[in-house]
């Protein structure tokens, strides 16, 4: 018996990988979280298999159910939305796994800001303009962040800013952010993106603020903040350039 964490991707159930969907299809128990992952997905899991809505389980229910299924000698696909590396609440779930010796492996998906990455055609790293990409969340309703990990610390870098779970706190944001960026810095917000109803927001750090409030967004959004957003001239890459000696390895 194996628990497999697997990613979901971002919204659209074509974004599973093709590893995380047959592995989908080979678990008799199925626990997913039911607010984020798209019910289409659900399909794929076998007949008769146990499936299980996580949203308003408590950890150690969520445990308590993989338990059951290892002693019965089933294997658990456990849906996570986006990538589990990635605000996914995994590692404690690892923990516990570990602790009663269950196995476990995880099939990586489709993060949700490579998916708002795609909706605004944008690379989020341009050669001579930003390399680096941060991704963020901010302690509002939720656990602390560590210490240096406030947004003053991570704007000061000026790198490409990614924030999830901040949509209701956009001005806050905002806020921390403009001494570092400036208010005409390029900056987008991407709603339930890939999804049907996918909405996306592009403007300056100055103007995104009203925007998110003026479209009624609260949940299921990235935000982005950085000069890669609106990079359009800069240096083609080494990699594809003539002038690269392509006989060396």
């Amino acid at each position: 018996m194996t628990v497999y964490f697997i990613g979901a991707g971002p919204g659209a159930a074509d974004l599973i990988t093709l590893r995380g969907a047959r592995t989908l299809a080979k678990c008799g128990v199925c626990l997913y979280a039911g607010s984020l992952v798209p019910r289409e997905l659900l399909a794929q899991c076998p007949d008769g298999a146990r499936l299980v809505d996580t949203a308003h389980l408590t950890l150690d229910e969520i445990v308590a159910e993989v338990a059951a299924a290892h002693e019965a000698g089933r294997d658990v696909a456990r849906l996570h939305s986006g990538d589990p590396s990635v605000f996914s609440a995994v590692a404690e779930q690892m923990r516990r796994l570990d602790a009663l010796d269950i196995p476990y492996e995880v099939v990586p998906g489709v993060p949700a800001f490579a998916a708002a990455a795609a909706a605004l055609k944008r690379e989020l790293t341009v050669p001579t303009v930003g390399q680096t990409v941060v991704l963020t969340r901010i302690a509002q309703q939720a656990t602390p962040m560590p210490e240096g990990e406030d947004l003053a610390t991570l704007g000061a870098s000026g790198a490409l800013l990614v924030l999830h779970l901040g949509a209701r706190y956009v001005d806050r944001i905002v806020d921390e952010l403009l001494p570092h960026y400036g208010a005409h810095c390029p900056a987008a917000v991407v709603a339930m993106a890939s999804r049907p109803d996918e909405l996306v927001l592009r403007g300056t750090l100055g103007e995104i603020a009203g925007q998110v409030k003026e479209a009624g967004i609260t949940k299921t959004a990235v935000i982005l903040v950085g000069r890669t957003l609106g990079a359009s001239q800069f240096r083609d890459s080494h990699l594809y350039s003539a002038e690269r000696d392509r006989h060396v390895c």
